[in-house]
């Protein structure tokens, strides 16, 4: 019998069998996945894509919200807006490279009377800084180029011509440092928690005041909605979200003073870079604070050119946009002797009537430690060594401090202010050093690792010895490794003059509405105290004022004239060395009680010699102002007319 082709197959073996099982669940399977996932979409989110496809027809046109103004203590305005037309490029909108997106940058060139090539190194380089956001081409358009490019807008694909706030500083320079700038929202800050839900090209603060109280100064930006087709073109207007205005910050800066501080810094310093500030010693309300050389801000209203940012940085400018007041660490020569004073006398190696010959010099080991020009004072108390400022009276204390346990020079360093942030509302202040063992013994295991890395530019070895006493009677004058900002001794002279309270130094005193109505105090954090005798008190500031106004007195000739009886005058001079080959650091830091009235004043300039000749001229000019006491600068000093 003849078998058919059909019965000779052999049969499928359970192997094959599996497998075509497997096959075949398989492919069930993807099938179901697929038909689920129409599903899902078609009826379980139907409707939500059917928003989203009718919100992809609307356009939010930006409305930017005016930031608040900042005012001084009485309500004068330091920072205010204007408005300004601006011709923006959106670079996502703009023609095809090549040919195409060349004539358009010669035919917007015309309009604004810019070169084709210097349009497109703008689009360049503000889309390097921030490549997100539309390239703003020009400020401060007329408005006859306004219209005609509104008029003719197929012409110049990806132009945008809309007004905007700018921040507008009618004092210049005046506070740059202090009050900072403000600058279109980087791609990292969107992600931060502080501009939660803040529009992509929005203006935020970005220094200074303006980025410490950007939450309150920013406002809330509003929007136009407009309908748009398939195309992308307006169908009508829909409606319109009102922008809600920044809040208006007031300051405790007083605006006259901060004139007449910066006026008295780059009078007395010749030039020369330096910091200053005014303090109410019992609250740490600033009443002025400053930083020469100083910049317009103005700089900042559009993105910053690259050869900008180095001339506002560069040492060889003086580093405009460096704030020497709360960031400037400098080592503060003879105006930390009352610092040493209050170690001493807390620690007992002292009292107030404990007498010292000075005899010029002081041998400590096998090193000598020498006034000036080798010249003693003879026998003094604390009073005189202060009046007359002896150092080898304050060596002696730095060497007795340094084998007492628990350091108690560099710990009343500390306690009053100095080593550490005093924690003013703005940023970037410097911490400072107050040197001790321990940070000696840190930085000789950092100078030991860098011995096997000297191929590293950073690295190098300069002094890997262990603490000695020698450091401790350095220190005693503020000199060696101390490094202090003017803030922090205005904070450290506040704390003797007002009996142990340690203020925190800051400038918001309240957030106000657009017509000055308060809204919020600005409360900062309670004060620390310390413990100084009355005693201990007395006896410094017998020394410090009889510095300013005795013969003798190392800033007695300063203050010549001067009506001490009425307005005494506790102050106190210093010299700091500076690296080889640079004029001394200039210091004078000063007190002048008053019932209503009182103030604290640290002055400091960079190679401006003796104190006396630079530093407190200058600050007896900003109690002049503040106490309406007539005054003339005359070579370095000034004289009451």
């Amino acid at each position: 019998m003849i078998q058919l082709p059909e019965e000779r197959r052999p049969p499928i073996s359970p192997s094959m069998a599996l497998r075509v099982a497997v096959l075949g669940g398989l492919a069930l399977v993807l099938f179901a996945i697929v038909f689920f996932r129409l599903w899902y979409l078609e009826v379980l989110s139907g409707d939500q894509y059917v928003v989203q496809a009718n919100e992809n027809q609307v356009r939010e046109v930006r409305i930017q919200a005016p930031r608040g103004d900042i005012v001084d203590r009485y309500g004068r305005p330091i920072v205010r807006n204007r408005m300004a037309n601006t011709v923006q490029i959106e670079p996502a909108r703009l023609p095809a490279a090549g040919a195409p997106r060349r004539r358009l940058y010669r035919r917007l060139g015309g309009v604004l009377e810019m070169s084709p090539r210097e349009i497109q190194q703008t689009v360049i380089e503000q889309r390097k800084a921030l490549p997100y956001a539309n390239v703003m081409v020009k400020q401060d358009v007329s408005l006859s180029a306004m219209n005609y490019i509104k008029e003719r807008q197929p012409r110049f694909p990806g132009v945008t011509v809309e007004p905007v706030f700018l921040r507008r500083y009618p004092y210049g320079p005046l506070a740059a440092q202090l009050l900072g700038y403000v600058g279109r929202i980087t791609r990292t800050e969107l992600k931060q928690e502080r501009y939660k839900g803040v529009h992509p090209q929005a203006v935020v603060g970005q220094a200074g005041l303006e980025w410490e109280y950007d939450r309150y100064l920013r406002g809330r930006d509003g929007a136009t909605l407009l309908s748009i087709n398939s195309l992308g073109k307006s169908r009508g207007f829909l409606r319109r979200r009102e922008p809600l205005p920044g809040r208006n910050l007031k300051l405790s800066l007083d605006l006259g003073l901060q004139q007449a501080g910066q006026l008295a810094l780059a009078r007395a310093g010749h030039g020369n870079p330096g910091g200053f500030v005014a303090l109410d010693p019992r609250n740490g309300q600033v009443l002025a604070l400053g930083s020469v050389p100083s910049f317009n801000p103005t700089v900042f209203a559009k993105p910053l050119l690259q050869s900008t940012y180095r001339a506002l940085t560069s040492k060889a400018t003086g580093a405009p946009l460096f704030n020497r007041a709360i960031a400037g660490a400098y080592p503060t020569g003879s105006t930390f002797k009352p610092i040493t004073a209050v170690a001493g006398l807390s620690a007992g190696v002292i009292t107030p009537f404990t007498v010292i010959n000075d005899g010029g010099c002081l041998t400590v080991g096998l090193t000598r430690f020498c006034s000036p020009g080798n010249v003693g004072h003879g026998a003094v108390a604390l009073s005189r060594a202060i009046q007359v400022s002896s150092d080898v009276y304050f060596y002696t204390v730095g060497r007795d401090l340094d084998p007492i346990k628990g350091e108690p020079l560099q710990r009343w360093a500390r306690k009053l202010g100095l080593g550490r942030k005093t924690g003013i509302d703005v940023p970037e202040e410097a911490r400072g050093n107050v040197p001790d063992r321990a940070w000696r013994a840190r930085m000789g295991r950092a100078e030991l690792r860098c011995e096997h890395k000297r191929h590293v530019p950073s690295c190098g070895i300069s002094d890997m010895r262990a603490w000695s006493t020698g450091d401790n009677v350095n220190l005693s004058i503020g000199q060696g490794d101390l490094l202090a900002s003017p803030l922090q001794m205005a904070v450290a002279y506040s704390t003797i003059t007002n009996g142990g309270k340690v203020v925190r130094p800051h400038l918001g005193l309240e957030v106000d509405d657009g017509e000055g109505r308060l809204i919020q105090e600005i409360d900062p954090p309670a004060s620390r105290r310390v413990r100084i005798p009355p005693a201990f008190r007395n006896a410094i500031m017998s020394g410090l004022h009889a510095a300013a106004s005795a013969p003798g007195g190392t800033s007695a000739d300063v203050f010549a004239g001067w009506p001490q009886a009425r307005l005494p005058v506790f102050g106190k001079t210093g010299t700091a060395q500076r690296p080889a080959g640079q004029r001394d650091q200039s210091w004078y830091v000063c007190y002048v009680p008053n019932r209503t009235r009182p103030i604290v004043v640290a002055v400091t300039i960079e190679g401006g010699g003796f104190g006396a000749e630079a530093a407190a001229p200058a600050a007896r000019l900003i109690l002049s102002k503040w106490f309406g006491v007539k005054s003339k600068f005359i070579a370095g000093k000034s004289r009451t007319q």
